[in-house]
């Protein structure tokens, strides 16, 4: 018979399981939002069927993502009332609002439009469509502030006080929904859902123009994805860097772990590249170091003195080697998206951004990387709060309904299979969509774009799409 432990360790595996499986839904949708609203202004812009012809491409992925993405959440919800009932006890009257926040805000902006945007562009014309699709979009990020908003709020708890039965009540909204690791953390994330978008639709383009690099559709995509990943990858890192800085000042056990800085180094701490984490003998075993430049990452000083696990009670240390390869996955990803973008830029400055097979085959073997880098991004995050629910204040292990391990092992065992089948095929499914070529075009295919030209207002049809990285297709057609 398994014990309380053991029960509970069944129950984070649980939640770990469908909170990863839910995420690389969102993390999509996000930025596809984003790149449809694009697209549709393009059209309506420049009048060219070829973006049309892409919008249309890339709406069916996103409502078969959205779809995903909304069922594989729904049984998060349940979950804190079946194995977690203390934690929605003790933190519901702060993370239940800001849910409903969520549902009451972005949820229902999506959902009100999405059929809309789906459905409704011959019906409700032109200009009231492209509002729709803005307002999914707007509603995607929405979705992001307060889910992230509470997530932070666990991470770095203020604004609240605690009642008679020990309960996390509002004190100060505004301390709670703006706490002080929500900013770094919404554009980290946000950044990351648009990398992975990018690397997705980059990813498509590649796979197309390595069958026909004459393919108008598949240039466009690759031009706009390539574009996107040259300018969000290195603010990316900043972003990461600025959010790093912060975990250190208000999760400093989390980033020991992440650094697998067992002990104290008073001047000057190395960065372990790579390394084998021994939290039972608590040191770093056949490791690559770099001598002080963990201070230089941390501190920006090569002395600067860097506490160890050694100054933190056993008791208060996250599993160190989860964290310390997670952390490194997501880096090592971040900088081979940095490398693809400065490849095709590179391109681009030479003129073979359609013809370069390498940078092709290259950016199609990229296309999974978002999905990876932001599940060990939510590792590193989640697993380095433990052994907190609410960082400091409230343990993994005091948060627990009272569970009977053998039901929480059914549940998990019956989620397993219901999630690799039925997301398997929405996958197949949608990789399938994705082979579909898209539409070359044609000359003569431009439409009139609506409420721009009925305005007045001349649009720029001379613009190529290839200006989405400043080049000009006369240099790339070969």
């Amino acid at each position: 018979m398994l014990d309380g432990l053991d029960a509970i360790f069944l129950a984070r595996l649980q939640f770990a399981f469908t909170v990863s499986f839910h995420f690389i839904f969102p993390a999509f949708t996000i930025g596809l939002a984003s790149y449809l609203a694009v697209l549709e202004g393009l059209w309506l812009w420049t009048g060219r069927t070829v973006y049309l012809n892409l919008f249309k491409y890339w709406m069916k992925i996103f409502a078969l993502s959205f779809a995903m993405g909304v069922v594989s959440g729904i049984v998060l919800s349940y979950q804190f009332g079946t194995n977690w009932s203390v934690l929605s006890d003790r933190a519901g009257p702060i993370i239940g609002p800001l849910m409903a926040y969520e549902v009451l805000t972005a949820f229902f902006l999506e959902a009100g439009f999405l059929g809309v945007m789906l459905f409704g562009m011959s019906r409700v014309g032109r200009g009231l469509h492209f509002v729709a699709t803005l307002a999914v979009a707007v509603g995607t990020l929405f979705s992001a502030f307060w889910i992230l908003s509470a997530n932070s709020w666990m991470q770095t708890p203020g604004g609240h006080l605690i009642n008679d039965a020990g309960q996390f009540v509002p004190g100060n909204w505004w301390q709670i929904i703006f706490n002080v690791s929500f900013p770094y953390r919404l554009v980290h994330t946000v950044f990351g859902a648009y990398l992975t978008t990018a690397l997705v639709v980059g990813a498509v383009g590649a796979f197309h123009l390595l069958r026909n690099r004459a393919n108008e559709g598949a240039r466009v995509m690759f031009a706009m994805a390539m574009g996107m990943i040259v300018v969000t990858a290195p603010l990316q890192i900043i972003a990461g860097d600025l959010h790093g800085l912060n975990t250190l000042e208000h999760q400093p056990v989390k980033i020991m772990a992440v650094e697998g800085h067992f002990q104290s180094h008073p001047e000057g701490a190395p960065f372990y590249v790579v390394g084998l984490p021994d939290q039972e003998g608590a040191t770093m075993r056949y490791s690559l170091a770099i001598p002080r430049v963990g201070s230089l990452i941390l501190r920006h000083s090569l002395t600067a003195p860097m506490e160890g696990l050694d100054t933190v009670p056993r008791a208060d240390w996250p599993p160190v080697a989860i964290v310390f390869w997670s952390f490194r996955i997501m880096v090592g990803l971040g900088l081979l998206m940095l490398l693809l973008g400065g490849l095709a830029l590179i391109a681009r400055l030479r003129g073979t951004l359609y013809t370069w097979a390498g940078l092709h085959r290259f950016a199609l073997i990229m296309g999974p990387a978002g999905f990876v880098a932001v599940t060990a991004g939510w590792v590193t995050t989640e697993v380095g709060r433990q052994p907190y629910t609410v960082y400091g204040l409230l343990r993994t292990a005091e948060s627990a309904s009272p569970l009977d391990a053998p039901a929480v092992a059914a549940s998990l065992a019956a989620f397993v299979v219901v999630y690799f089948t039925v997301f398997s095929v929405g996958a197949w499914y949608m990789l399938r969509l994705m082979r579909h070529t898209p539409v070359v075009e044609e000359p003569g295919m431009e439409e009139e774009a609506g409420p721009i030209r009925t305005a007045g207002i001349t649009p720029a049809t001379s613009v190529d799409p290839d200006r989405a990285l400043g080049t000009t297709a006369e240099g790339h057609r070969s």
